[in-house]
């Protein structure tokens, strides 16, 4: 067989060639190409790193700021509590007076009101003792035939009435 013959004869130089080809493949990709995509990597690794410390530092910061705004939300709701209780107080205060004071008022007119009773329930107990008094002047004259003075008539009916 012929190409067995040949393999002998061009196998020197497909060695060499391949070599070749290998050397040149490897000083371009392997000496030119990674070196600069194995810097890219790195750079992008380190930019990432940069930016996961900066974002940090960021969720730290913001954090603090929640933490003081807290503090400070936490301060001023407890200083508005403070002035609602004492709003509270001064109107409870007010109240108290002006109840104190419509109460003052009422006790005044329910003693008003309660003499004017009392004056009204004499009057009225003066009008009756002197209404009974005439009816008894009136009926001992019709029925008994006797005339009664005004004076005995009302003293019996004080009597009456005071047993009554």
């Amino acid at each position: 067989m012929p190409q067995i013959a040949q393999i002998m004869e061009t196998w020197s130089s497909q060695v060499f060639w391949l070599l070749v080809v290998f050397g040149l493949v490897f000083f371009v990709i392997g000496r030119g190409m990674v070196p600069r995509v194995l810097d890219t990597v790195g750079l992008r690794d380190k930019q990432i790193a940069e930016d996961l410390a900066a974002a940090q530092g960021a969720r730290d910061a913001a954090n603090a700021q929640e933490e003081a705004w807290r503090k400070q939300e936490n301060a001023n709701r407890e200083a508005a509590q403070k002035v609602v209780a004492q709003a509270k107080r001064e109107a409870q205060s007010a109240t108290e007076a002006k109840l104190a004071e419509v109460q003052g008022d009422i006790d005044i007119r329910l003693a008003e009101a309660e003499a004017a009773i009392n004056a009204s329930r004499d009057a009225a107990s003066a009008e009756i003792e002197t209404v009974a008094a005439e009816a008894a002047q009136d009926i001992a004259r019709q029925i008994a035939r006797v005339e009664v003075s005004a004076a005995a008539a009302r003293a019996a009916v004080q009597k009456a009435i005071a047993h009554g």
